[in-house]
């Protein structure tokens, strides 16, 4: 019995739920920290943007690895 199909759909919901997680727990506790902190607001924004880049890099490196699971 072949379960590669079953790794590769395993490896694309872990790897896109756990991004989408991150990114919503970042987002929140940024705009709370603006909300509290308006001066701050810029610094803030640009921290948020350059780990929610991070959060979507792991999401596509979960994506390249669910391929080559897939077709290797």
């Amino acid at each position: 019995m072949d379960f590669t199909n079953l790794y590769v759909v395993l490896a694309i919901a872990v790897g896109s739920a756990m991004p989408a997680y991150a990114i919503g727990k970042l987002s929140a506790t940024a705009l709370e920290a603006m909300g509290r902190n308006p001066e701050a607001a810029s610094t803030i924004q640009t921290a948020m943007i350059l780990a929610i880049a991070f959060c979507e890099a792991i999401a596509i490196y979960s994506l390249v690895i669910a391929l080559i699971v897939k077709f290797v």
